[in-house]
């Protein structure tokens, strides 16, 4: 990646500056965990039979544990000490919640935890090809994040994205391998495959072509599956979610961080009702016939 800065018409490439330890990637990573994701920093360090965590963290949506882990070089097995790792998760839960509960004084209990949910983060410098296709598969829940700083103080984070023809890990993983099967079984990684399944090809039609128009509203907006929705989000933020059922999909417009107004009264607000979206304005979706409305809608708040 090449960065320059504009000085006056002029373009000044940035040159990458190295990080001298994994040790510098973690304090920079925890100190900024609130800008860089969504998630809740809840202990560095975290020891648990004999295997040091570099980060715990809670993603308090999902209401699952995320763990990170740092690595400066590319010689390490990101494959297997993910699924080692995922699986202490699963095996000693109770200390993960005891944990979360000392450092953020609520009381959580087991049964409030989506365990399904849980997932591993790397963040390194960089990746090599092998690392890479170890963990390409769109149902392992581990997830390579690079990070480089530059000159300037400009540091830019890159969560790779698996690629579009990633297979499932069920699908290759050996019988006789417990652990990787325990996991497998365990923790589901959403996709939109998922949601469409079984709805009709209308649905799935409509859905298609709401969701390209609003990729096509801005370059950063990412989908991200849910359990129960898919999500749309810009900056970490959700700014819609999709629910597609069998007659329709249910649009939530995540409202509460703009002035949002319908002057056509399409939708509902969802503030004081059940919901299965992140969003608090409600929209049924049957057609396209108020697709450029509703992409009006949802353009005041990029």
């Amino acid at each position: 990646m090449q960065l320059f800065k504009n000085n006056i018409q002029v373009l000044s490439e940035l040159k990458e500056i190295p990080f001298k330890l994994e040790k510098d990637i973690q304090t920079l990573f925890e100190r900024n965990l609130a800008s860089l994701t969504t998630l809740t920093f809840v202990k560095s360090e975290f020891t648990i039979k004999s295997n040091r965590i570099d980060t715990l963290a809670f993603d308090e949506e999902n209401k699952a544990f995320v763990i990170i882990e740092y690595k400066r070089g590319q010689h390490h097995s990101v494959f297997d000490q993910g699924v080692s790792y995922l699986n202490l998760m699963l095996e000693y839960g109770s200390e993960f919640i005891m944990e979360y509960n000392e450092s953020q004084h609520k009381s959580l209990k087991r049964n409030d935890i989506d365990w399904s949910q849980s997932k591993i983060i790397f963040v390194s410098p960089s990746f090599n090809d092998f690392q890479k296709k170890a963990t390409d598969f769109k149902d392992l829940a581990i997830e390579l994040w690079e990070i480089k700083q530059f000159e300037n103080e400009v540091i830019v984070i890159n969560p790779l994205k698996k690629s579009k023809s990633a297979p499932s890990i069920k699908q290759i993983q050996s019988t006789d391998n417990n652990i990787i099967s325990k996991v497998t079984d365990e923790i589901r990684v959403y996709t939109e495959e998922d949601h469409l399944a079984n709805k009709s090809a209308m649905i799935k039609e409509l859905y298609e072509v709401y969701k390209e128009a609003i990729l096509n509203l801005a370059d950063d907006i990412s989908i991200v599956p849910k359990k129960l929705y898919i999500s749309f989000e810009k900056n970490k933020r959700i700014i819609l979610d999709l629910v597609p059922q069998l007659q329709e999909i249910k649009l939530y417009i995540n409202t509460q961080y703009s002035h949002f107004q319908d002057l056509q009264q399409l939708g509902v607000s969802m503030n004081d009702k059940t919901k299965w979206g992140k969003g608090y304005y409600q929209i049924i979706l049957k057609d396209t016939e108020k697709l450029e409305y509703i992409l009006s809608l949802i353009k005041q708040l990029l």
